[in-house]
């Protein structure tokens, strides 16, 4: 069967995903909510004028134009529940339940989980963003190089290495009381910083299988000899 499938995002990502998706036998429509310029010149391709978090038209549409699959690019989407939005209609989404998303969604979540099944993880601690004294008295007292991270989403910029204890009472400021992340920073995770290289492993699964992909580095740092902001 060739499929009808919906992506959902603007970004770089869903560019990538309707151009590859584009290529293929199986793919006969893609439909990219609400898209871009590059989606809309790729074959098969049409763009939607739909807010991507109008999950109720979006749906509506995706009945309408029987599309068989859904991709949702930016987490965002996964982490409102809109798994369950076309689950409710018979339409397979490419993505985790919105209780799953919380892994992504939230830093706290997915810490807690982590402690409470003996994952190994870095020592950490989770604060309000009401808690911003507790939070510094803890950065002066911890006893270990930190690592300030808003909770929630925040377009991967939630994220700040200080190079002291200064820096961290001020990236704290900035995050629980200046409020530069918004609802992202309603919870700050306080992590040990871990030195070494970093990878990335991901893995598809149906909930019963797991088959991994190989692993991945992301250089986050703008400079060689990871320097730089």
């Amino acid at each position: 069967m060739a499929h009808r499938v919906l992506i959902l995002g603007s970004g770089g990502r869903e560019h990538a995903l309707a151009w590859k998706l584009s290529q293929s036998d199986l793919v006969k429509q893609i439909f990219v909510v609400p898209g871009n310029g590059g989606t809309a010149k790729e074959a098969k391709c049409t763009n939607v004028s739909l807010p991507s978090s109008d999950f109720s038209h979006i749906v509506d549409f995706a009945v309408r134009e029987k599309v068989t699959l859904v991709l949702p690019g930016p987490e965002q989407p996964l982490v409102d529940g809109v798994e369950t939005h076309f689950r409710k209609v018979g339409i397979p989404v490419f993505g985790p339940t919105a209780v799953a998303a919380q892994m992504e969604g939230s830093k706290a979540f997915a810490k807690d989980f982590m402690e409470r099944h003996s994952i190994p993880t870095a020592k950490f601690r989770v604060f309000a963003s009401s808690e911003f004294e507790q939070a510094s008295e803890y950065v002066r007292t911890c006893g270990f190089n930190v690592v300030l991270k808003a909770s929630g989403l925040a377009a991967g910029k939630g994220v700040l290495i200080p190079s002291s204890i200064e820096e961290a009472i001020a990236g704290l400021k900035e995050i629980m009381v200046d409020n530069v992340f918004g609802a992202a920073g309603s919870e700050v995770v306080i992590e040990e910083l871990l030195i070494g290289p970093e990878i990335s492993v991901l893995a598809f699964s149906d909930g019963y299988t797991i088959v991994p992909l190989p692993a991945a580095q992301d250089h986050k740092r703008i400079g060689e000899g990871d320097t730089g902001p």
